[in-house]
This record gives C-alpha cells, structure tokens and sequence, in this order.
C-alpha cells in the first residue's frame, strides 16, 4: 500500500463512506452517481440517461448509497428522487478527498 494511501486513510474519519466508495469495483459509477445528486436531486431514469448506465446499475447503487445514507429519496408521484443527505453534506470534506484520491489512482496506476 502506497504511503499517500495510508495517510489518507488515516485522515478519513467516515470509514463507511470510504468503505462504501474505494470498498468496491465500483466507486466510478457511486462517484458518478453522488456528484450528479449533489448538484440537484434525481430520479433514477434520469441519472441512467445522464451517466449512459443501464437503470438497475442506477437502482442498485442507489438502494447501497441510501442504505448507508449518503442519499435520501423521497417519492413525488410514480417518481423516487434521490437527495445528499446530510450525513453526505456533513462528510462532504471527505468525500471530495475520497474522490481526489480514486482520480489520482485512476491517472498514476
């Protein structure tokens, strides 16, 4: 493990939000989805449409991210829109560091 690995590691105090993203193959698409949500709130189909990913990728992300609660959704009419929660906002810090660190990765491995 890279020294920059474990110090940042060890400055993430949420280590569910860092489980949940760099704890998977998938924390491209979880990026993906939480940034799209941070700028406005979403319903699946558009987020599928947006980020060119097939709606029960979306489905299930979704059901992990509000699992863990990084994602409200609230319902309004046949729609489920997903919302940060403010556990997302009150670890936005690490979150952006959590992502700054998967794109360093990402470019120097």
């Amino acid at each position: 493990m890279k020294t920059s690995n474990i110090h940042m590691i060890h400055r993430i105090k949420d280590k569910e939000l860092y489980n949940m993203i760099l704890g998977t193959n998938s924390a491209k698409t979880r990026i993906l989805i939480i940034d799209e949500i941070l700028k406005e709130p979403h319903n699946a189909n558009q987020l599928a449409k947006k980020l060119k990913l097939d709606y029960k990728t979306i489905k299930y992300h979704m059901r992990v991210i509000c699992k863990h609660q990084y994602a409200t959704e609230e319902k309004f009419e046949k729609y489920t829109f997903y919302y940060p929660s403010d556990k997302l906002i009150k670890h936005i810090d690490e979150y952006i560091e959590i992502k700054e660190y998967y794109k360093n990765q990402i470019f120097e491995g």
